[in-house]
């Protein structure tokens, strides 16, 4: 109502939202709600969030949506999604000469993930016997408040490896070779915008506009950057 679009998202996540070498954010998602933004006339505001206070920020209408890779499965009756815009695959990343070859290399080693994430819901998921076994292996599973912090201590060889979502992985190896990501799969989802419960409005004119830019080319331009 006030002319401004506000999106909630992790800074820390690239290549969906980060803080660029300019200082400013950007990131694949972030540009591609800044050209939502500007078809709906309103003004952009970039809102870096807690991720594990992501909704309390949305409740108290801090932020208009949460748009920075955010699963839907498992939270689909939390929010107002759009449909899912990108597939996604959690995985673990180690350090090239760990030694770690396989996820059951990870018996009795440190990982971490990140808090109130997807890797861990996955990790921690009962009916899913053979990845819950996994992680009951492992020496330990710490929870960090973000990737970039916990890929500070894979490098520092604090902990051995992380579980993590693919793209971000790839991002980092891309920027760091010491980085390998291992062939085993977490677990396979989707992407999707988050708004609250019963915003449909918002999130019915963002979802028509992404289609648009879907049709003109705008989503694969803003891709390849």
């Amino acid at each position: 109502t006030d002319g401004t679009f506000t999106v909630g998202f992790d800074q820390d996540f690239p290549p969906m939202g980060f803080v660029g070498d300019d200082g400013e954010f950007t990131g694949f998602d972030l540009e591609m709600a800044a050209e939502v933004a500007k078809r709906l006339n309103l003004m952009i505001a970039y809102q870096p969030i807690a991720w594990d206070a992501k909704d309390m920020e949305l409740e108290t209408g801090n932020i208009d949506c949460i748009w920075n890779g955010f699963t839907m499965n498992g939270r689909e009756d939390d929010y107002t999604w759009t449909p899912a815009y990108i597939n996604n695959t959690q995985v673990f990343a180690v350090n090239k000469n760990s030694g770690i070859k396989k996820a059951a290399d990870l018996a009795g080693k440190n990982v971490l993930v990140q808090a109130d994430s997807s890797a861990l819901a996955a990790l921690q998921d009962e009916e899913n016997t053979d990845i819950k076994a996994l992680a009951d292996s492992f020496g330990s599973l710490t929870q960090v408040p973000d990737y970039e912090s916990a890929l500070m201590e894979l490098e520092a060889g604090s902990a051995d490896a992380v579980a993590m979502d693919e793209g971000v992985a790839l991002t980092k190896q891309a920027q760091n070779d010491n980085i390998v990501i291992l062939d085993d799969v977490i677990s396979q989802e989707q992407y999707g915008i988050a708004f609250k419960k019963g915003n449909d409005e918002l999130r019915d004119q963002v979802w028509s506009t992404l289609l648009e830019m879907e049709k003109d080319g705008t989503v694969d331009k803003i891709a390849a950057k």
